[in-house]
């Protein structure tokens, strides 16, 4: 981390509740038009990681998210869960969306869950330099294209624990 910051556990080191609240505003409501709002909480060199992609830096994350609107019908977050521990966040939450030109423009959704690792600018104000998405690509994407999910289903099946009743 090249940011100017106090070491981790540090007691002046904490996410201000309100900072928190903001940022799952502008992830709830982050609209293609809305894009410069990721600037007022990733750090310039920030980095994001999915199951899909590893970027560094405010263009990239731009980028991603914009190329979330431009391939995805009505994308939104509705972040349920969130834990704090100094400059770390964690988030559970569900994404909503539909593919342009897939499945007859069927409604999907993909629960997953980010950590944050922040820290306190010179500024005093907390940004994020670490960005990490979870969640099961093969569970809540692949298996519901047509080929490719009929053999993911049959192996999940294969492979499970056998359910016990009770």
């Amino acid at each position: 981390m090249n940011q100017a910051a106090l070491p981790v556990g540090h007691g002046a080191q904490k996410l201000d509740a309100k900072r928190l609240d903001d940022l799952i505003v502008m992830f709830e409501t982050l609209r293609p038009e809305s894009l410069a709002a990721l600037d007022a909480f990733y750090a310039p060199m920030a980095t994001f990681r999915d199951p899909f992609n590893d970027l560094v830096g405010r263009p990239a994350i731009h980028a991603l998210f914009a190329h979330m609107f431009e391939t995805l019908e009505d994308p939104r977050f509705v972040v349920h869960e969130r834990m704090v521990e100094g400059v770390q966040v964690f988030l559970t939450w569900r994404f909503y969306f539909k593919i342009k030109g897939f499945k007859n423009n069927q409604a999907q959704t993909i629960d997953g869950s980010t950590f944050l690792r922040g820290f306190i600018s010179e500024d005093g104000v907390w940004m994020i330099d670490l960005h990490r998405d979870y969640w099961d690509a093969a569970q809540e994407l692949y298996e519901k294209l047509p080929l490719i999910g009929n053999v993911l289903r049959f192996l999940r099946k294969k492979l499970a624990c056998p359910r016990v009743h009770r």
